[in-house]
């Protein structure tokens, strides 16, 4: 018997800036200085955010945070390539889709502050948010890729355009989710946009640890569509990739598994130590290839952005950011009523009933009406 090949390599990685701040032509996708300058805005609003949240969770303001620091250009790359009836399936790592569809800073902190500015009323864990067309985060590592291929494919059925972004990391790859999602948008040719952020590690978990494969575009062969491997620091190559997909599912092509090789810089989360499993030099080497100081270097050699024009710009976005989290903690927490609310369009009866019945028992107490005094412990 003969010895089976041996396995290809691993896929080239698709790129667009280079080291001296100009671009390849022949990958460059063309933006205008306008929508230059937006991407650019987008990736320090969420650096902005996810320092304000770290800080708060410091401070014990809050309980929990997840920053994104060094995925910066992977969010807004990705997200940009949508249109506006689109779907995205977000993991907890994508606070930048989040701000770029539409959401503000004090939503996202009235989410981790768990009070009444939260759209979840306080339901959901800190850093899982959800607005519209942008599904609640989980917690369940690869539920939302699930998810958001049964979003394209009921969207195919009712002979839409709409397709649908859902994101996860290098260790859900490893979940069944995965598999069933790719499997199932493969089959049926569902329009989805699988983005894989690889960012080397799954909390303590590094990559050759999770998988034997060459990368993790290559398991898209397996699946029956592409495989795509992007240098996920480089925001204007994310980008092209991603529009490139969503052409193709828009056209009813199918699906596409992106890899956008990235690194998380800082913890997973706010209770993580990354420097008991991660080398200190890996770290500072992923430093150095900061997405938001790379494509900075870009907007100044093509004469889009000076060093004061970027300094005034960065001072906003964190004074945004310092307000939206004086607001969020200001807000009260929610009332007791929002128990019983976004559950049925009309509400039962027997609902209603227990409703009123709690309702009765706070005010005979003479509390008013809010969980923190109405029933304290």
């Amino acid at each position: 018997m003969k010895p089976a090949p041996a396995p290809s390599g691993p896929l080239s990685l698709l790129t667009v800036l280079k080291d001296d701040g100009t671009v390849d032509p022949k990958t460059d996708p063309g933006l205008d200085k306008k929508e230059l300058l937006a991407l650019h805005r987008n990736m320090l609003r969420n650096r902005a955010l996810d320092e304000r949240g770290m800080n708060l969770q410091r401070q014990g303001r809050i309980g929990f945070y997840l920053p994104s620091t060094g995925e910066e250009a992977a969010q807004a790359g990705t997200v940009w390539a949508l249109a506006d009836g689109d779907w995205v399936f977000p993991s907890y790592r994508d606070p930048g889709m989040a701000l770029w569809r539409g959401a503000t800073m004090l939503q996202m902190l009235a989410n981790c502050f768990g009070n009444s500015g939260d759209l979840c009323k306080g339901r959901q864990m800190p850093v899982h948010y959800a607005f519209p067309q942008y599904v609640s985060v989980s917690s369940p590592i690869g539920t939302q890729i699930v998810q958001a291929a049964g979003m394209a494919m009921g969207a195919k059925l009712q002979g839409k355009k709409d397709i649908a972004l859902t994101c996860f990391g290098d260790g859900g790859t490893s979940s069944n989710d995965f598999h069933t999602g790719l499997n199932f948008a493969g089959v049926w040719k569902a329009g989805v946009i699988f983005l894989c952020k690889n960012n080397g590690w799954a909390i303590s978990v590094p990559l050759e640890k999770q998988t034997a494969s060459t990368s993790i575009a290559a398991k898209a062969e397996a699946y029956g569509m592409p495989g795509v491997r992007v240098d996920g620091n480089d925001v204007l190559a994310v980008y092209r990739a991603s529009t490139e997909a969503a052409e193709r599912a828009r056209a009813g092509k199918g699906p596409t598994l992106i890899e956008a090789v990235t690194f998380r810089v800082g913890p997973h989360s706010s209770s993580d130590d990354p420097t008991r499993y991660r080398d200190k030099a890996l770290v500072e080497a992923w430093q150095k290839k900061d997405p938001i100081a790379r494509f900075q270097r870009f907007l100044a050699k093509a004469g889009y952005l000076t060093e004061s024009g970027h300094a005034k710009l960065w001072e906003e976005v964190q004074a945004e950011a310092a307000e939206a989290a004086k607001q969020a903690e200001a807000l009260p927490l929610p009332t007791i009523s929002s128990m019983f609310e976004d559950v049925f369009a009309e509400m039962p009866p027997e609902l209603a009933r227990q409703k009123q019945a709690l309702l009765s028992e706070v005010k005979a107490r003479g509390d008013i009406e809010n969980t923190s005094q109405a029933f304290p412990l």
